[in-house]
């Protein structure tokens, strides 16, 4: 276990600080991207049958008052489908940037090798290398992950929310 650790660790280092930052944000992604699937599979069945009985307790369906008070129950229940479905897809969106800006430090510190010792410090510039590179693999990495499941979480909510709108019919 402490061999795996001290790897990460070197992995980290090699790639330079902005991998770090990819890691952290990638981490939340998924943190985010999990809760939602829990909340699909788990939490929303729970709800949507709470908000069926809670209309099907009502005996008017139709008068101006019963529409309103369907339409209230639809908003909730799709305000929830949607929560953190917009920092899901920031983050989504701010991961390449992210992994170009560690390509960016990463070829200044080729730069500076360069400008130091010259072309003979390979040693130098591979570090450097590594420090563009891994972090860019990283963010577009997750990045595409993270628009697949972005994806497919919308596509859940408006499949959820148009059979809302069926079961609570008038």
């Amino acid at each position: 276990m402490y061999d795996q650790l001290e790897t990460l660790l070197g992995f980290l280092k090699s790639g330079g600080p902005i991998l770090s930052v990819v890691l952290i944000s990638s981490i939340l992604l998924w943190i985010l991207i999990l809760e939602r699937y829990w909340y699909f599979f788990i939490v929303y069945p729970e709800k949507l049958n709470d908000i069926l009985k809670q209309w099907q307790k009502r005996h008017d369906h139709s008068s101006w008052y019963a529409l309103r008070i369907r339409a209230g129950l639809l908003a909730d229940i799709s305000i929830e489908s949607k929560q953190y479905l917009i920092p899901i897809q920031t983050i989504t969106s701010v991961l390449p940037l992210i992994g170009l800006l560690g390509t960016v430090t990463g070829m200044i510190t080729i730069f500076e090798v360069l400008n130091i010792y010259g072309t003979g410090n390979t040693r130098g510039m591979a570090a450097g290398i590594s420090r563009a590179l891994l972090p860019t693999i990283a963010g577009l990495f997750t990045a595409l992950a993270g628009l697949y499941f972005s994806s497919d979480l919308r596509h859940r909510v408006k499949i959820q929310s148009e059979k809302a709108k069926d079961l609570l019919h008038v």
